[in-house]
Formats: structure tokens, C-alpha cells, sequence
């Protein structure tokens, strides 16, 4: 990895939509939010968790999933970063695996359409709410195993997707493999956004000393499902920058001050102080 800049200013998008069951239809619909943040500068866009599909349940899920070289969404991304000149992270896209589920993968394409990167989400969403609400998506998702911080012209770029989120360790693991920046991409439920969506991704933040952008899915989707929206940006100092509210689709657009990375880290240098210990 070369060496991260220390200062600079980066414009960065965070959007936020209301994806449903048809690819071509929500791929319109995030074609239309990326020019948005074009327009208002950016360099460097970030989208939510099933960007290009929301849909219920095991079997709906794999019938509208593709091999990653055949998945229409990734081409059409490639043409978009391509046509807008963006630096994109997609958000997630289901890619078929050999052991018959897919894979909850996320792709970083610089703006000549190359897919510099790839990261499938770790951590498997396999939990029942007090609401009744259940999930299983290791039923129909394989993990992922290997973290990835992608070079960009930025510095570091660390990759996690949604219920990553409550695995600390995975984030200081990427600060300390270089990353100042790191996207959170989710389609997280209501009561769970509302109980802890800005405290984990505030506490992501400070423990790290990166820029956290968590691009968002809200709304109602397939089969009544809902999700708690609040796009955020949030400052490596644990400040939220911008939040996107729970209502509607839209494009945060911030100037992330790279040279807020190193303040807060020297402020609090905790990346540092790691001890070895007996557990108990």
C-alpha cells in the first residue's frame, strides 16, 4: 500500500434509497443518485447493502443472484463510474458461490470502470427480535474470511458491511492495516437502528480515528419488510457530519479533512497502547 496522505480534503457521497425486487429499476434509480453527487462535486460514492435487490427469503434471494462476472449490476456500476467519474463503493451485490449460496460482496471501481477491490461481508445476520422479526442469512450467504483496505488516493479504505458493525476488532484491525476511511453499507432493521445505529457507528469512529461512511437502505421493501435509513458521515473524532434521516431517498454530500485522522489519533492514541493479556 503507498503511503496515506496526512492532509487533503476528499468531497465523498453517502446515499441513501428504497431498493426493491427488480434490478434494472433500482440500478435507474442509483444511476440518478450518483449523477446527483457528481453534481454537487463529489469524488467518491458510497451505497447501501442490496443496492441492486431487496427481497424475502432463502429461495427469492438466490433465484435473482449471479456468478459476479455475469451480474448485471457490477456492469452497469463500471459504466456509471465510467460516465460520472467517480470513485465508487457499490454497496452489496448477492455473487453466486460454488456451495449453492451467495456471497454479500461489496466492490470498489476507480473511474475508469476497474474493480480494484472485492469484500464479502464476515459477519452473518443470524438473530430473532423481540419484535418476532428473524433472520438467517447464513442460511442463504456464505461469510466472507479475509478483511480488505483498499489504496485509493485518500489513503486506506476499510471495508465492512452492516452487522459487522458490533465486531470491534474488525475495524481496528483495518486502522491498523492503514485505513482512514471506512464504509459501512447496511439495510439495518428499525429496531435495531433506532436502539443502536449511531452509537456503533460513533464508536467505530473514535476507536479508530477513521472517517466512517454508512451508506443506508430505508423505507419499506418486499414483503413488508423496513429499514431504519439515517445515512450517516461521521467524523474520526466521533462527530456526525451529516445524517440522512429515516424517511426518504436522498445524497449526503461532506468534505472529509484527512487531517482529522492523524489530530484525533494523536489526541487519543489508543492504536498504540494494544497489551497482551490472559483471558479469563
Amino acid at each position: 500500500m503507498t503511503a496515506a496522505p496526512s492532509s487533503g480534503v476528499l468531497r465523498a457521497a453517502v446515499l441513501q434509497m428504497t431498493a426493491g425486487p427488480e434490478i434494472s429499476a433500482n440500478m435507474d434509480a442509483v444511476a440518478d443518485l450518483l449523477r446527483q453527487a457528481r453534481d454537487q462535486g463529489a469524488a467518491f460514492a458510497t451505497l447501501p447493502e442490496n443496492v441492486a435487490r431487496m427481497v424475502q427469503g432463502r429461495e427469492r434471494v438466490l433465484a435473482g443472484a449471479y456468478e459476479e462476472e455475469a451480474h448485471p449490476a457490477l456492469g452497469r456500476f463500471r459504466d456509471l463510474a465510467v460516465e460520472t467519474g467517480l470513485w465508487l463503493m457499490t454497496g452489496t451485490l448477492a455473487c453466486l458461490t460454488k456451495d449453492g449460496r451467495a456471497a454479500n460482496r461489496c466492490f470498489v471501481i476507480d473511474p475508469s470502470g476497474q474493480v480494484l477491490a472485492r469484500y464479502d461481508k464476515l459477519h452473518m445476520f443470524d438473530v430473532e427480535l423481540a419484535n418476532g422479526e428473524r433472520y438467517r442469512e447464513s442460511a442463504t450467504f456464505r461469510p466472507g474470511d479475509t478483511a480488505r483496505v483498499v489504496d485509493t488516493p485518500w489513503g486506506g479504505l476499510g471495508l465492512t458491511v452492516c452487522y459487522d458493525v458490533r465486531f470491534p476488532q474488525l475495524y481496528r484491525a483495518l486502522a491498523k492495516a492503514g485505513a482512514r476511511i471506512i464504509t459501512v453499507p447496511s439495510a439495518f432493521t428499525v429496531p435495531t437502528g433506532r436502539a443502536h445505529w449511531h452509537v456503533l457507528l460513533r464508536a467505530r469512529a473514535i476507536e479508530t480515528g477513521c472517517w466512517v461512511l454508512a451508506p443506508a437502505q430505508v423505507g419499506t421493501h418486499d414483503g413488508g419488510r423496513q429499514t431504519y435509513g439515517h445515512a450517516l458521515i461521521i467524523s474520526p473524532w466521533g462527530e456526525v457530519v451529516a445524517d440522512a434521516g429515516g424517511e426518504a431517498s436522498g445524497v449526503l454530500v461532506a468534505d472529509l479533512d484527512l487531517s482529522k485522522v492523524d489530530e484525533a489519533r494523536s489526541m487519543v492514541p489508543s492504536l498504540l497502547h494494544d497489551r497482551a493479556f490472559q483471558g479469563p
